[in-house]
């Protein structure tokens, strides 16, 4: 365990933590986080990943800007995503994961090329879906992480394996807190006159 793998999983700790409180705090934290586990993954092999958190540093400057503004302007609320959504972005990430698996499988020193690519593509869904305030989020952070746990810890990122066990409990608690944020906004909308 390195100085780095500890300080980039303080930092996202803090930031999946925010997130889970529907917090504009998580953003400015887990750009930091990203940038340091970044490096992490690369110099563990994981090239799916450190394209990932290239991708969450860009993300989560505009999943920022988008929970404090909003569409029009206005602070965005939680919400559902579409059906339809989810299935296109389900059956689009499944075609991205076999295509930049089959890339690192073939063309670079990558360790489980298909699980790191996984990784990554579900991620990237969970991520939008987070930046749009969709409950839906955590269940593809559910998967994720529930793939990240045994990879990670294959590689010798034991207190990564160890915190991504911990933010799977932190997906469901926050899918329900989540939940009943929903439930609060809709009760007030039927309040109004």
């Amino acid at each position: 365990m390195s100085v780095l793998e500890i300080a980039a999983n303080a930092l996202i700790t803090v930031s999946i933590l925010f997130a889970g409180r529907n917090s504009v705090h998580t953003w400015w934290t887990g750009i930091i986080g990203c940038a340091l586990f970044g490096v992490l993954f690369y110099q563990a092999r994981l090239y799916a990943d450190v394209t990932l958190q290239i991708f969450f540093v860009g993300t989560s400057a505009l999943g920022w800007y988008h929970w404090v503004r909003g569409s029009n302007g206005d602070t965005l609320s939680t919400s559902h995503a579409s059906r339809r959504g989810l299935v296109w972005a389900s059956a689009t990430g499944l075609v991205a994961l076999f295509g930049y698996g089959f890339i690192l499988y073939h063309y670079s020193n990558a360790y489980a090329p298909f699980l790191d690519s996984a990784i990554l593509v579900f991620s990237v869904i969970a991520q939008l879906l987070l930046m749009q305030r969709k409950i839906e989020t955590w269940w593809f952070w559910l998967g994720v992480n529930t793939i990240a746990v045994p990879l990670y810890l294959s590689r010798g990122l034991y207190l990564t394996s160890a915190l991504y066990t911990a933010y799977w409990v932190n997906a469901v608690i926050s899918s329900q807190r989540w939940r009943r944020d929903i439930a609060g906004l809709a009760a007030e909308r039927e309040a109004l006159p």
